[in-house]
């Protein structure tokens, strides 16, 4: 299954893939955390949504199921070259998006614009997940909570934008 790495240069790879989810979720928290208490408290919000606590042990379960899933599909070297490279390079680009969404949303306070590029994100976690479950099951599985996690949040979101 792990090719011909070695387990150093494998542990290697997860740290790898846990910095890269982590240093996307410091970004977005740059643009988050301090919007929380002023301009997130103001907005007016459905019925359904969660307590502020929720979101931050959610976001970590996320990153890090993440990270394990594509650390997965990178140890795969019997898996199509190709199909790996694209597949890491779609996680990539969502990860990218996912950062961007904050900054949308809270950084610069635009709750509209944030939905339209959570839909593009919506779709980008759907593609990993599929181009994952082609070189391995156990890796497209764990993107599930991820892509129901920001289902939900997209029509909070979307909510959040028709409300105010």
């Amino acid at each position: 299954m792990a090719g011909k790495r070695s387990v150093a240069a494998q542990a290697a790879g997860l740290v790898g893939f846990l910095m890269l989810t982590a240093g996307a979720a410091a970004l977005g928290s740059w643009a988050t955390i301090p919007n929380i208490d002023s301009w997130y408290a103001g907005l007016r919000k459905p019925p359904w949504t969660p307590p502020n606590w929720l979101f931050g042990p959610a976001w970590t379960l996320l990153y890090l199921l993440m990270a394990v899933a594509a650390w997965r599909v990178w140890r795969r070297l019997d898996a199509d070259p190709t199909a790996r490279k694209s597949a890491l390079a779609c996680w990539g680009f969502q990860l990218a998006l996912n950062a961007a969404w904050s900054w949308l949303f809270f950084g610069f306070q635009k709750p509209g614009l944030a939905f339209v590029e959570l839909v593009s994100l919506w779709l980008l976690i759907l593609a990993t997940l599929v181009s994952f479950a082609r070189i391995d099951r156990t890796a497209a599985a764990l993107l599930a909570p991820y892509l129901l996690w920001v289902t939900y949040a997209g029509t909070l979101n979307g909510a959040i934008a028709w409300l105010n």
